[in-house]
């Protein structure tokens, strides 16, 4: 039982409209921006919890409008009189409620949000019944960015074997407050897969030193994201780790410290919720989004540059940008079929690479030998 259902006030939406749950907060904001340059006549919805904020960017971007909508009510899209095209996810779902809100109603789904363990449990809910729409699963890093150009780099090295990703995080970076929200899993073990088995690590262990694209030598950590889980099962990739440091080697150190003395795990007391997120916070100032993804194959090994001078929000909207834009079959295919799809399943690999450089982010594909990749 959903529980009591609460009065909501409805609003008249186009059914060819794509409605964007969080689009006014700093994700939402950049996504609804590059949906309006790329798609000048798509109808928009911004909603979110406060009108205000919708209202003054719908304004901004003409033929949108504002909705307000609560991610923790029973049934959220109720308050949409209409049946939109799609719904994106830009804010944490907490009780799937958003999503099955869409699944009901037949909408397609994009949700970027979702740390692992999350996107497992959708899965699960999914089985027991099956979408009538598709709905594609992107929370991988950068809104799915590194499992989509993984998978197009597999072909060029005859599949996956091996994806060994390093990130590097401006503190500076702007940030909303999903955005951190992992820093609430920092004491949390959680599994990868490594020789085709699984074991369970620890964030911010087993550090290793990376080169960046600008010479700058980070060290980086593990961290807990998606595509660790969903290449070995998509892909078939037999070791997959995700890393991640800060531009900032103090913090970087700080953090792996606190680790290794056993403190992350006692900061992990929800009274101790707003230290942790101390411990990441932005200055909103700016900063430059930047990671690499070693790749190997049966027919060689691949490097992958991605730099975004404008930041990883901008970055991760470019990745909503494109997975929107395979969920409306907007790159070039149809879209895909109702089910639950991860961004490694079709990852159209020369349009995401159109899409990202005429977006400004640049990327770079480098062939390596195997123990340069190592």
């Amino acid at each position: 039982m959903d529980g009591p259902r609460r009065r909501v006030e409805r609003a008249m939406v186009a059914e060819d409209s794509v409605v964007l749950v969080g689009g006014y907060g700093v994700v939402g904001t950049w996504l609804a921006q590059l949906l309006r340059e790329r798609h000048p006549d798509l109808p928009l919805v911004i909603a979110g919890r406060r009108r205000e904020p919708a209202e003054a960017l719908a304004r901004r971007l003409g033929n949108a409008e504002a909705v307000v909508l609560d991610v923790t009510a029973p049934d959220p899209l109720a308050c949409l009189s209409g049946r939109p095209r799609a719904v994106v996810s830009l804010v944490n779902d907490p009780d799937d409620a958003v999503l099955r809100s869409a699944v009901r109603e037949g909408v397609a789904v994009l949700d970027i949000t979702r740390w692992t363990s999350r996107v497992k449990s959708a899965v699960l809910r999914l089985s027991g019944t099956p979408p009538r729409a598709p709905v594609l699963l992107s929370s991988a890093w950068m809104a799915g960015l590194v499992p989509r150009l993984v998978a197009g780099a597999s072909e060029r090295v005859g599949g996956v074997e091996r994806v060994d990703v390093g990130i590097r995080f401006a503190l500076a970076d702007q940030a909303g407050p999903d955005s951190v929200e992992y820093m609430d899993r920092l004491g949390m073990a959680f599994d990868i897969t490594e020789g085709g088995k699984e074991r369970q690590v620890l964030p911010l262990t087993d550090g290793r030193r990376v080169m960046f694209p600008d010479g700058r030598p980070t060290r980086v950590f593990r961290l807990d994201t998606p595509e660790q889980a969903t290449l070995p099962l998509v892909l078939g990739a037999r070791t997959v780790s995700t890393r991640l440091g800060f531009d900032s080697g103090t913090v970087t150190w700080m953090l792996a410290a606190l680790q290794q003395v056993g403190l992350l795990r006692l900061l992990q007391h929800p009274r101790l919720t707003s230290v942790r997120r101390a411990l990441m916070a932005s200055s909103g100032t700016g900063g430059e989004a930047a990671w690499v993804a070693d790749v190997e194959g049966p027919r060689g090994a691949l490097r992958i540059e991605v730099v975004d001078p404008k930041g990883q929000a901008h970055l991760t909207a470019v990745g909503a940008v494109l997975g929107t834009e395979r969920l409306l079959g907007w790159d070039g295919a149809p879209p895909p079929a109702a089910g639950v799809w991860f961004p490694e399943h079709d990852a159209r690999p020369e349009q995401a690479l159109a899409a990202l450089r005429g977006c400004g982010v640049q990327v770079r594909f480098e062939e390596q030998s195997r123990r340069e990749a190592a």
